[in-house]
């Protein structure tokens, strides 16, 4: 084992990080305290693990809160691959105000889903950017916008090829044998899933993104730690589960599928045709699986809601990992420094138009 590889795995971690079940989990339910009935309240707060932090969304701020390395960790160069920055936390807080208030015809159910994705995207690589200028030393420039904006169009065009037309790509070499529309979209969600899966059991193995991923679990235990109304503390979040039904990854899921019933009514066509239908109907599928998503976030008692939603809730064991206290005080520490400026519970309806996150 390396030095780095050691450093991030013999930092203290609660004995037992989901003292409550996980949402969802199969076979026999534990008794669970009070705490989850009341973690079942939805509440408009959503978040994103970044390199070495936690970005948290409330309704008119967000925040991101970043670990940054000691000055001896920068001594050599950036950290290694998997190690622990272990400096104070930084947080920074930025004003939030969702272009969905300003046009009534954005906020239309399924319009909405994609308009608020495509803002939750800017958030996103916005305290990308933050979090990895943290990491690098005082004296280092700045991270060129040029930069970041190639790095984006290159991760977007990646997912976009990966997961959109590859899976099209290969299920049009046995269109013929497939013989009617719903069979081609049924075989074509089944090889984006495979991919899907693979590609997240991949990266789960690098030591860089493992850690993203246990502030992953970071956020989504500080989430539900908040619509529990329990304080927030590493002690108290500690004891939730790490999954988290509005999160992006079972989003990812229902994208899948939905695809099956939007476009199998298009039958068999050319493979270039079907790729194009792809791309032009990436808005519809994401608008609807957004209010999937959205509906189950506020309905998570529901057993059908509960049955449908499984498969996506387990597929966050892969992009989840157990936090350690450590991180949950990264995380708390965004979200705190939301709270400090406003409560989410308690803004007005009219405050809450067009806030839509997602865990």
């Amino acid at each position: 084992m390396d030095a780095s590889a050691s450093s991030s795995s013999t930092r203290s971690r609660p004995a037992d990080p989901t003292g409550l079940d996980d949402p969802f989990a199969a076979g026999p339910a534990r008794r669970r305290p009070q705490a989850a009935h009341e973690a079942g309240r939805d509440a408009p707060v959503g978040g994103q693990a970044v390199v070495e932090g936690v970005m948290m969304r409330g309704v008119r701020h967000w925040a991101v809160a970043v670990r940054k390395p000691l000055p001896e960790q920068l001594e050599d160069g950036p950290l290694a691959d998997g190690e622990a920055a272990l400096g104070e936390i930084e947080v920074q807080v930025m004003p939030f105000d969702s272009v969905l208030k300003r046009h009534r015809w954005m906020r239309l159910p399924i319009v909405r889903g994609f308009i608020a994705l495509l803002g939750s995207l800017k958030i996103g690589f916005k305290a990308l950017q933050i979090a990895a200028q943290a990491q690098q030393p005082e004296d280092d420039p700045e991270i060129s916008k040029g930069s970041w904006a190639v790095a984006i169009l290159g991760g977007l065009a990646l997912a976009i090829g990966l997961f959109v037309l590859t899976p099209v790509g290969l299920t049009s070499l046995i269109k013929e044998q497939l013989g009617s529309g719903v069979a081609f979209w049924m075989v074509e969600a089944v090889v984006s899933t495979t991919i899907f899966v693979g590609y997240l059991s991949l990266i789960s193995r690098l030591p860089d993104l493992r850690r993203v991923f246990e502030y992953h679990g970071a956020e989504h235990q500080t989430i539900s730690c908040y619509e529990a109304g329990l304080p927030l503390t590493p002690e108290n979040a500690s004891r939730f589960s790490r999954l988290h039904p509005r999160c992006g990854t079972s989003f990812m899921l229902i994208v899948m599928v939905t695809a099956v019933f939007v476009y199998s009514p298009l039958g068999i066509l050319e493979w270039w045709q079907m790729m194009c239908a792809r791309l032009v109907g990436i808005p519809l599928i994401i608008g609807i699986s957004f209010e999937a998503i959205k509906y189950a976030g506020s309905h998570r008692g529901n057993r059908l809601v509960r049955a449908i939603m499984w498969p996506g809730m387990q597929l966050q064991l892969l992009t989840t990992r157990d936090p350690d206290h450590e991180q949950l005080e990264v995380a708390i520490a965004a979200m705190q420094a939301v709270l400090d400026r406003e409560d989410p519970r308690a803004a007005t309806q009219r405050e809450l138009v067009g806030i839509e996150v997602a865990a």
